[in-house]
C-alpha cells in the first residue's frame, strides 16, 4: 500500500457520517393559526427555516445544539529554533497538521501561547501552543481555560510518550501526568483536576543507555519523518471525529489506528 494511497482512505472512509448531526424533519402544511401548537417546535422557532402557510412537504434542517463553549486544543513543546522538529515537540506540530487541514491560522500571541480561532465542522475550536517552555505549559493553558470558561472535558492535550511505541496514537478521557513535566504543569494549574482527554503521541524509548533528557531532544531520521506525517493525518481524523461524533468513537479510531510500520 503506498503512502498516499493510505493516507487518503483515512478521511475518505468517513465522509456518509461527517454531517450526521444534521436531520431533515418534514412538516405538515398547517394554518398559521394552529403553528404555535406543535411542541415543541413552537418552543424553538429559531432552530428551523421559515415556512409559508402555503408550504406542503419542504423539509426542514434541524441543527445539534453547539458548545456553549469553545473546544480547546492544546499542543505542547518548547518555543524556538532549537528546539523545532525535535521529539518533544510533536504535541506543536500535531497542533499545525489539524490546524491547516482546517484552514486556521496559529499566528496570534496572547496567554503566553499561540493561540488561533476556528470552527471544525460547526463546532467552534480555539488552538493553543504554549510559549512558556514545556515545564511550565500549566501557565498559559490555565489561563485561557480560566478566561474563556472552557469546560474541562472541552480541553485536549496533546504532547509526546516515550512510553509508546513510535508512531503510535492513545487516546484516554483522562489520567495523570505520566512523569511528563508539561502535562504535571497544567494539572497543577487546574487545582490537581485530571478529569480533561489527551492525546498521546508515542516517540518510542532511548537507544542503549542514552539518557531521556537528552533523546526528547533529538530530531527525526527521515523514516521517522514519513511514519510520524502518516500518524498526524491519523490524528487529525481523530480530532474531528472527536468534536463531531464523541469521545467514545475517535478514541476507537485513534487507539485502533495502524502505523506506517505495520502496515509494511
Amino acid at each position: 500500500m503506498s503512502v498516499g494511497a493510505s493516507i487518503s482512505s483515512i478521511g475518505t472512509a468517513r465522509v456518509a457520517n461527517c454531517h450526521r448531526w444534521r436531520t431533515l424533519i418534514p412538516l405538515p402544511s398547517l394554518p398559521s393559526s394552529n403553528w404555535r401548537l406543535m411542541s415543541p417546535l413552537a418552543s424553538a422557532p429559531s432552530a428551523f427555516m421559515s415556512m409559508s402557510s402555503a408550504s406542503t412537504t419542504e423539509p426542514v434542517v434541524v441543527e445539534a445544539p453547539k458548545p456553549k463553549h469553545p473546544w480547546l486544543i492544546v499542543g505542547l513543546g518548547n518555543p524556538g529554533k532549537k528546539y523545532q522538529a525535535t521529539r518533544h515537540n510533536v504535541g506543536f506540530e500535531m497542533v499545525d497538521a489539524i490546524a491547516e487541514a482546517e484552514g486556521i491560522s496559529t499566528s496570534s500571541v496572547s496567554f503566553k501561547a499561540l493561540l488561533g480561532k476556528g470552527f471544525i465542522g460547526d463546532v467552534p475550536v480555539m488552538f493553543a501552543k504554549p510559549q512558556t517552555f514545556m515545564n511550565a505549559s500549566g501557565q498559559s493553558v490555565g489561563a485561557i481555560v480560566s478566561y474563556y470558561k472552557i469546560p474541562l472535558k472541552q480541553v485536549l492535550v496533546i504532547f509526546d510518550d516515550l512510553d509508546l511505541p513510535f508512531a503510535k496514537l492513545r487516546l484516554l478521557p483522562k489520567g495523570g501526568h505520566g512523569g511528563h513535566n508539561g502535562m504535571r504543569s497544567i494539572i497543577d494549574h487546574f487545582k490537581g483536576n485530571r478529569d480533561f482527554p489527551r492525546l498521546r503521541i508515542g516517540i518510542g524509548r532511548p537507544p542503549g543507555k542514552m539518557d531521556p533528557v537528552n533523546f526528547v531532544l533529538r530530531p527525526f531520521n527521515k523514516q521517522e519523518r514519513e511514519e510520524l506525517n502518516f500518524t498526524f493525518q491519523h490524528g487529525i481524523e481523530a480530532v474531528r471525529i472527536l468534536l463531531l461524533e464523541g469521545f467514545n468513537n475517535s478514541a476507537t479510531f485513534a487507539n485502533s489506528a495502524k502505523t506506517l510500520e505495520q502496515l509494511g
